[in-house]
């Protein structure tokens, strides 16, 4: 289990060789790529901004985490989330979620995402081109994803 919050970008080629480094039980490995987009509804984003409580982010990522190691048969997990401001094009997120096969690889990978989303403590202020900023409000759809992964738990 790794998880890291940085500034710095991520080469997801070098991640999955050291994940993976030495286990040949690995049958399949799941990853997802969060960008900026370099567009919100129609409107040209000039950057966004990510902010999060140093200590308190990591600690509930390292919970996501666990819990996705619990819930499913993972061999190593990897989740990086960067912060600061980011361009269009930038990484944000990264999970690799590694198994001995792979319906345990994407459900895993799907399900930290869905719980990252909803509840990890990240603050995202976006800035467009016009100007405007504005800070990006949770999703009603986020929620919902959580909350049929807390349905399937009870």
């Amino acid at each position: 289990m790794t998880v890291r919050v940085s500034t710095a970008d991520f080469d997801i080629s070098a991640e999955m060789s050291r994940l993976t480094a030495g286990d040949t039980g690995i049958g399949g490995v799941a990853l997802f790529v969060g960008k900026v987009r370099g567009e919100v509804d129609g409107e040209a984003l000039a950057s966004m901004t990510l902010e999060h409580y140093p200590g308190m982010t990591e600690a509930e990522l390292e919970r996501i985490e666990g819990e996705a190691q619990r819930r499913f048969k993972l061999s190593a997990s990897l989740i990086i989330h960067r912060v600061g401001e980011l361009k269009p094009g930038d990484n944000i997120v990264l999970v690799m979620t590694c198994a001995p096969h792979r319906n345990d690889a994407f459900a895993a990978a799907e399900f930290v995402m869905d719980y990252l989303k909803t509840y990890a403590p990240f603050w995202k202020k976006e800035t467009f081109a016009s100007g405007v900023t504005r800070w990006v409000a949770a999703r009603d759809s986020d929620d919902e994803a959580a909350a049929a992964w807390a349905a399937q738990s009870e």
